[in-house]
């Protein structure tokens, strides 16, 4: 894009031409060059003619962030299209419009998500607001300076609206598509209150943004107090069963049967066992398509495999995340190795608790539970799996542990789609310094293990 000092004198120094983000970046770099020239007064030329690199890449981060000392303005919004799919596809589309909004220098309007999992029949997608599932405050209060949400009654409604309509299609590049967005940060479409993006789900927009931007907006995301009491319930659940378990096979300790911490140290597996017949349809065609055999895996497979973990803390209980309305096969709870006893929702006794909420609550439910596991097995392919090991991964580099390879870890993760030590399935942690989200969007078997 260019960006010319022409286009900041149309506008007052000290008035309007402020609030452009290009024009910032210009005098940003301006200043940059005074002092370069100042203290090297031989500045190298690339061939082209052009500054060298160095001066390149700090106008390109300035384009993508916001300035730290100006932080994120409350009087200019960016409007987002309703968010569908699946729980971790929409918090994936939700950091997205988040860190588009961080670039634009504009609060998010709050956007809606969809309670129902329909993917073709928009009018079928019920709506849900965003703060009925995440805490409102708390996600602005988490991400102060980096990103923030607004609400609708924030606005003044003092502009029109500017919609801006996102391009599609294969000639629509990545770089055509940042380059629509920085046109968007100069006036006189700066100006205007409210930008509506209108078109498709963020979810399926190009990605500008590393690994660690999504991870720390995926960190202001807290559930709801309902929700998380909700798993809070299952867990116990799980946990006492575990205890149950070992009640018959080892001398009970003093306090053991008390609440609280010592319920809190019991471990478990929790495994999201993706075998469901919407999802086998899904693999098959992305294997064809991918022409890889590390994507599908069937029940025997995950069973095998999840039995020859190393070092697993037996007896314990397997809880099996599933979506039991699309499940087709009713026998996946046999066959477990001796020590490992299997349980889904209708065995825990707890599928009362999931069938008194929409899909998109089962969902965020059954995610806290795999979350909190001690150790957790899912497929590197699914969005779902992919975010758990995503937080899992900062859990362990927050307590000093940069690899799982070799080693025994706390919160341990695995992949069953790929074969690892002795038949079992693969150490799994996200690769923070990824520049783009494209393997956990999508799904990859290069899980750094």
């Amino acid at each position: 894009m260019d960006i010319s000092s022409s286009n900041c004198k149309q506008s007052k120094f000290f008035g309007r031409h402020l609030n452009s983000i290009a024009c910032k970046c210009v005098i940003l770099v301006v200043i940059s060059l005074v002092i370069r020239a100042a203290l090297l007064p031989t500045i190298t030329f690339s061939g082209s003619g052009g500054i060298e690199q160095k001066s390149l890449v700090f106008l390109h981060n300035c384009s993508l962030s916001v300035n730290s000392g100006l932080g994120i303005r409350k009087d200019k919004f960016l409007e987002v299209p309703q968010i569908v799919w699946g729980l971790n596809n929409q918090k994936i589309a939700f950091a997205r419009a988040c860190l588009t909004a961080r670039m634009l220098n504009r609060t998010l309007l709050m956007p809606s998500l969809s309670a129902s999992l329909f993917y073709k029949e928009v009018d079928l997608l019920k709506p849900i607001s965003l703060d009925k599932v995440f805490q409102f405050d708390k996600f602005n209060s988490l991400c102060t300076g980096f990103v923030k949400l607004g609400r609708y009654s924030d606005l003044l409604n003092r502009t029109g609206v500017f919609e801006l309509h996102k391009g599609s299609g294969r000639k629509w590049t990545i770089e055509r598509d940042l380059d629509q967005l920085r046109q968007h940060t100069e006036d006189p479409i700066d100006g205007y209150e409210v930008i509506r993006i209108v078109g498709k789900n963020p979810f399926l927009w190009h990605d500008h943004w590393p690994v660690k931007d999504y991870a720390k907006v995926f960190e202001c995301l807290v559930l709801v107090d309902e929700i998380t009491k909700e798993a809070d319930k299952v867990v116990t659940k799980i946990r006492e069963k575990v205890m149950e378990l070992r009640s018959n096979t080892e001398p009970v300790q003093d306090g053991a049967n008390s609440e609280g911490s010592t319920l809190q140290l019991v471990p478990y597996v929790a495994v999201h066992m993706r075998i469901e017949i919407d999802w086998m349809i899904h693999c098959k065609k992305l294997e064809q398509r991918l022409n890889i055999s590390q994507i599908c895996s069937s029940k025997e497979e995950i069973i095998e495999r999840v039995g020859n973990i190393v070092g697993l803390n037996t007896p314990t209980v397997v809880y099996l995340a599933v979506a039991d309305s699309l499940l087709e096969d009713s026998s996946i709870l046999n066959g477990w190795k001796e020590g490992l006893l299997p349980l889904e929702k209708k065995k825990l006794g707890v599928d009362g608790i999931y069938k008194k909420y929409p899909y998109l609550i089962q969902s965020a439910i059954d995610y806290e539970v795999c979350l909190r596991a001690d150790v957790f097995v899912g497929n590197s392919f699914s969005t779902f799996s992919s975010l758990i090991a995503l937080e899992r991964t900062q859990k362990m580099i927050k307590m000093g542990v940069t690899s799982s390879c070799g080693m025994h870890v706390r919160w341990p993760s695995y992949a069953y789609n790929i074969l690892g030590e002795l038949k079992g399935p693969r150490r799994w942690m996200t690769n923070m310094a990824d520049s783009s989200l494209q393997a956990i969007s999508y799904g990859s078997n290069d899980i750094s293990c």
